[in-house]
């Protein structure tokens, strides 16, 4: 998992679809999505990680951005 576009693929594997409008908070919303997939042990602690430092990244690209 690399991309924002691969996470969006992980949350659409379970039906969660995100658009909120801003980029900065589809990014937000993405990792409160996942955090609720990991502890519903829905998904891989390896996955969740990955996932969460694809966001991480993203949302420090936005702030730096805007």
């Amino acid at each position: 998992m690399k991309t924002l576009y691969d996470v969006q693929q992980l949350l659409k594997r379970f039906g969660i679809y995100v658009y909120v409008g801003k980029r900065i908070w589809d990014i937000e919303v993405m990792a409160l999505e996942l955090d609720n997939l990991y502890k519903a042990n829905v998904i891989e602690k390896r996955e969740f990680m990955q996932a969460k430092l694809v966001l991480k990244h993203e949302h420090r690209i936005e702030e730096k951005n805007n």
